[in-house]
């Protein structure tokens, strides 16, 4: 076979064209003039330089206007790539700072025709649950609702207690109780009788206090009975000329028991020249502080359950700078809106001794004789913050 140049070299493409030889002539038939019809085709390196430039030229055709500008610029793919397109929303998606308004929500009937609760979307939020966490652990506060009784006995103008007899006392508290355990299931009442313990007079006295003390005897036969029946008994003191130290430090002995606690009653601490009932005393912040620790201390002491301490207030000069007042774990302090009025007058009363000026737990005072018309169970478990310690005079 004589040498050839090797395909697609560049002596192959500029080599001239020959025919191919043919063999001897012979006689033609169809077969052979269908073979002279081909062959009158180019030859073989015609035909591969036709092929490839139809290749080429389709693969430009296929690759489209960004092909061709890739291969002839030679802009690279990152620089060419359509920018992200940003997507929109037709309102905000909720967060956990979104305030969701139920009013433009649906509302859906039922069959009973009767409209439903508006659908809330779920946004998956768990606010941790909003509970009370007492100072003091161990005491009566805020699991329960302490319901007293407040007065001196055989004293009709002092109030309930000076009415009736405990035993009947009793029985009329327990009732009162019902309205509330059925205004509110959720807090148990605890019973409690208040017995005014030095009762502030118009007169200095012998010691130049302006009080009488309630007799011993007394104190003994209330507390006797407030512990055989499971209530708490609250000893009200009324400081006169004394100093809130001087008349608390004489409770101790009924203190000292379990189940009976301390009431201060700055109405009637009196200072120079004053007259209990003419007019409206106060007690410092230091003093209310001196009792919070003395009862911590005496409830250590004596091995008993932390005490509760109530302090009565009607008006903002009955305890001065009352905002240095804090919770001391220990004992637990009850600020007690007192004074008598219509609903609307013991609501703003309320609203300021227990949200503008609050310290620790919530109190209110009810006045039988005064109150006109009276709130009812239902109002007062409805204020705000829901009092944990109601009394009645």
């Amino acid at each position: 076979m004589p040498d050839r140049p090797k395909p697609f070299s560049s002596e192959w493409m500029n080599a001239p064209a020959s025919k191919p030889e043919r063999p001897g002539r012979v006689r033609r038939n169809a077969n052979q003039r269908v073979v002279s019809f081909f062959g009158h085709f180019p030859g073989e390196r015609v035909l591969t330089i036709f092929v490839i430039v139809i290749l080429t030229m389709g693969s430009f055709w296929f690759a489209g206007p960004h092909g061709e500008a890739q291969v002839t610029t030679g802009v690279s793919l990152v620089a060419q790539a359509p920018e992200t397109p940003q997507i929109r929303f037709a309102a905000p998606r909720p967060t956990a700072e979104t305030e969701i308004s139920t009013d433009s929500l649906p509302v859906t009937g039922g069959d009973s025709g009767q409209s439903q609760a508006p659908v809330v979307p779920d946004l998956n939020l768990q606010p941790a649950p909003l509970e009370e966490q007492p100072t003091t652990p161990g005491g009566l506060l805020p699991n329960n609702r302490i319901l007293s009784y407040y007065g001196f006995p055989d004293n009709v103008e002092m109030g309930i207690l000076g009415e009736y007899d405990m035993d009947r006392l009793l029985e009329l508290l327990r009732e009162q109780a019902a309205e509330y355990e059925a205004a509110d299931p959720s807090k148990p009442v605890i019973l409690a009788f208040e017995v005014v313990a030095s009762v502030a007079q118009q007169a200095p006295q012998g010691d130049g206090s302006w009080l009488l003390d309630a007799p011993s005897a007394m104190l003994n036969e209330y507390a006797d009975f407030t512990r055989e029946n499971g209530m708490l008994l609250i000893l009200d003191a009324q400081i006169g000329y004394r100093t809130v130290e001087n008349d608390v430090k004489g409770l101790r002995p009924w203190l000292a028991q379990d189940h009976v606690h301390l009431a201060i009653d700055p109405e009637f601490a009196m200072e120079e020249g004053q007259t209990p009932g003419s007019h409206i005393g106060s007690v410092e912040a230091a003093e209310v502080q001196w009792a919070q620790q003395w009862l911590v201390d005496l409830a250590i002491d004596e091995g008993v359950p932390p005490k509760l301490l109530i302090v009565h207030q009607f008006k903002e000069s009955m305890i001065a700078d009352k905002a240095s007042i804090a919770p001391m774990p220990g004992v637990q302090l009850v600020i007690d809106a007192d004074g008598w009025g219509p609903p609307d007058q013991k609501r703003a009363a309320y609203d300021f001794v227990n949200n503008a000026t609050a310290v620790e737990y919530a109190g209110v005072k009810l006045f039988y004789k005064q109150d006109d018309p009276m709130m009812s169970a239902e109002d007062i478990v409805n204020l705000d913050p829901s009092p944990l310690f109601v009394m009645y005079q």
